[in-house]
C-alpha cells in the first residue's frame, strides 16, 4: 500500500478542531499533529500511559451467591437541552428536528452508523406513506432524506406518486451524517443507553455503556429512539412486551452477470429479492420466527440460524442453471427485530382509528399505508408521552399502540415522522420550561408544519 497521509493531512481534511470540541477537548498544542514514528509497515502508533492498572474497586462481587454491583459516581459525558437516544430513522429526525427548532442536541447510537434498520438492517423500501390519491403522507425530515437521495447515482429509485421507493443504504448513512453535521447536532456512536437518570418521576439524562466505561448525560428532556423502549422501561414507564417475527435481510448481488437464456429456462430460484438503486444488487427481505426480541439467548440463536440459512439459500440458487454468477453480498450487521417493547401511553392508537381514518385535534403525524388504497389517518401526540413518567418523549416503532396496529406504526416513514414530532416537542418544552406533557400543541404543529411535515 502507499504511504497515505499524515496526521496532520488527516485532522486538517477532518477540521479536527470541530472534532475536538464535540467531545468537549481542545488541541492544547501544534504538537498534537506531530507524526509519531512509523513502523515497516507504514503505521504510525504512539503509547499514550503505560503500566496502566485499573481499579477494581467499584468491579461486581460474588455476595452469597449473588453478584452485587457496588455504588460508584458515573463520570459526565456531557449535558443538553435535548438527548435523543438510539440514531434510527427516528432517531435521526428527532435530534436534526430538535436542533433546528433551536435546542442544544446529543445523538446518542449504539452501532456505527445512522439508520437503524432502514440502513444497517437492510430494510430499504420505503412504505407505509401513501394514501389514496395517490398521495405521500409522511414528509418533513424523512422526505428531505430523500429528496438528497435524489441528487446521487444510485441513491434511490421508484420516486413518485403512489410508488414505494427503495434506497441505497451507504447513500443513505452519508445523507444523515451530512444533515446531522448541517444541523450541528454532537454525536456518540459506539455507545449503548444503558439505564434512565431519574430524580423522582422525571428522567433527567441517560447512562451509557462504551469503550470509555459507564458514563452519563445530563439533558432537561430525554427521547427513547432505541425501538424497543429501553429508556422508559430503565425509567419505569409502564409498557407492553410482545413477541414478533424477528428476520434477517441479506443482498445477492451478481444478478446483472447471469445467464439470461439458461436462467429463462430454469424454475425461478428462491431467495433472489427485490431490485436495488445498484444495478444487479437485490434486497432480500425475511419472515422469521415470531419470538422475544429481548432474550439475548433467542437473538444469538438467531443470528447464526438466520445466517446459515441464507448462506445455504444462496448456494442452491448457485446451482441453478444460469444462476451460477450469483453471490452473497452482505447480510445485515442488524437483526430484524421488529417489535418488543411499546409505551402505555397518553393515548394508544387502535387498529379502530387506522382504518377510520380518524382524525384529532393533537395531531403530530399522519400515517399512511404498503399501498395508496387508504385514507390518511393522524398520530395524536399523547402516544409518545408516557402516561406518568416525565420529561420523556418516545418515538418510532415503541411508541403507544395496539398489537394489530404494528404493521403500521413499526414502517420506516411512520418513525421518521414521529421522530420528527418528538424533536420538534421537545425542543418547545425546553424553551418553554415546562414538561413535555404541558407542551402547547398549536405551537408544535406550527413549528412542525415549518420544518415541511404534513399533519392533513
Amino acid at each position: 500500500m502507499g504511504q497515505g497521509i499524515s496526521r496532520r493531512e488527516l485532522f486538517r481534511i477532518l477540521g479536527i478542531s470541530g472534532v475536538a470540541a464535540g467531545v468537549g477537548g481542545s488541541l492544547a498544542s501544534e504538537s498534537v499533529f506531530a507524526d509519531p514514528p512509523r513502523t515497516e509497515s507504514g503505521f504510525t502508533g504512539s503509547v499514550i500511559k503505560d503500566h496502566v492498572v485499573q481499579s477494581t474497586a467499584t468491579c461486581p462481587t460474588v455476595v452469597n451467591g449473588e453478584v452485587v454491583q457496588p455504588a460508584r459516581k458515573l463520570s459526565l459525558l456531557g449535558s443538553t437541552d435535548v438527548l435523543v437516544v438510539g440514531g434510527g430513522s427516528a432517531g435521526v429526525a428527532a435530534a436534526i428536528a430538535a436542533k433546528r427548532a433551536g435546542a442544544d442536541v446529543v445523538l446518542v447510537e449504539r452501532y456505527n452508523h445512522f439508520g437503524g434498520l432502514w440502513t444497517g438492517g437492510l430494510v430499504l423500501v420505503v412504505i407505509g406513506h401513501m394514501v389514496k390519491g395517490p398521495k405521500q403522507v409522511c414528509m418533513g425530515i424523512g422526505e428531505e432524506m430523500m429528496r438528497r437521495l435524489e441528487k446521487f447515482e444510485g441513491g434511490i429509485m421508484n420516486r413518485g406518486p403512489g410508488l414505494n421507493p427503495t434506497v441505497d443504504a451507504e447513500a443513505l448513512k452519508f445523507v444523515m451524517v451530512d444533515m446531522i453535521q448541517e444541523a450541528g447536532v454532537k454525536v456518540f456512536l459506539h455507545c449503548w443507553g444503558v439505564d434512565a437518570v431519574m430524580d423522582g418521576d422525571s428522567v433527567c439524562g441517560a447512562v451509557f455503556e462504551s469503550k470509555s466505561g459507564r458514563q452519563a448525560i445530563l439533558a432537561k428532556t430525554v427521547i427513547d429512539a432505541t425501538g424497543d423502549g429501553d429508556l422508559f422501561a430503565a425509567a419505569g414507564a409502564e409498557f407492553e412486551h410482545r413477541t414478533y417475527n424477528i428476520g434477517l435481510v441479506s443482498r445477492v448481488g451478481n444478478l446483472d452477470k447471469l445467464d439470461a437464456a439458461a436462467a429463462k429456462q430454469s424454475p425461478k430460484p428462491r431467495g433472489l429479492g427485490s431490485a436495488t438503486p445498484i444495478p444487479g444488487v437485490n434486497w432480500v427481505n425475511m419472515l422469521g420466527p415470531e419470538t422475544d426480541g429481548l432474550d439475548v439467548a433467542v437473538l444469538s440463536q438467531l443470528e447464526m440460524s438466520h445466517r446459515r440459512f441464507i448462506w445455504e439459500t444462496v448456494q442452491k440458487m448457485r446451482k441453478t442453471p444460469g444462476y451460477e454468477k450469483a453471490s452473497l453480498l452482505e447480510t445485515g450487521p442488524q437483526l430484524g427485530v421488529r417489535i418488543t417493547r411499546t409505551l402505555a401511553g397518553v393515548k394508544t392508537l387502535t387498529r379502530e382509528n387506522i382504518r377510520r381514518g380518524e382524525r384529532c385535534p393533537d395531531v403530530v403525524a399522519v400515517g399512511g399505508f404498503t399501498k395508496p388504497e387508504g385514507e390518511e389517518w393522524h398520530i395524536p401526540y399523547g402516544v409518545l408521552v408516557p402516561k406518568k413518567v416525565d420529561n420523556l418523549l418516545t418515538s418510532g416503532r415503541c411508541i403507544s399502540s395496539a398489537l394489530n396496529t404494528a404493521d403500521n406504526i413499526r414502517l420506516i416513514p411512520v418513525c421518521f415522522a414521529t421522530g420528527h414530532a418528538a424533536g420538534v416537542a421537545a425542543a418547545v418544552a425546553v424553551k418553554d420550561g415546562c414538561r413535555p406533557r404541558e407542551v402547547e400543541i398549536p405551537k408544535v404543529q406550527q413549528i412542525l408544519r415549518q420544518q415541511e411535515a404534513y399533519l392533513g
